[in-house]
């Protein structure tokens, strides 16, 4: 993850502290799949979706809710990105 990313920053930060209290932050990667590998159920990914919203003031349609845009940080830091443009 690149560090000047402060979207995908801020993410992680929220996936560690909501999801993962306790884990060490090296071990949720660019890569880590977050929906396929579990570390967000359905209610996870609810919560990080109101997460999203209200901290970037977009609107995540139901289809984004899903892990074909949500599963790694990276990818949700570009839907956000997408939404802010």
């Amino acid at each position: 993850m690149r560090p000047t990313d402060p979207i995908a920053e801020t993410v992680k930060s929220f996936v560690l502290e909501e999801f993962l209290p306790g884990a060490d932050p090296g071990e949720v990667t660019e890569s880590t799949p977050l929906i396929s590998g579990g570390v967000l159920d359905s209610l996870a990914t609810v919560k990080l979706v109101a997460f999203l919203e209200e901290r970037y003031r977009v609107t995540i349609d139901p289809h984004e809710a899903s892990v074909d845009y949500l599963d790694t940080i990276p990818q949700i830091a570009a839907l956000v990105r997408g939404k802010l443009q």
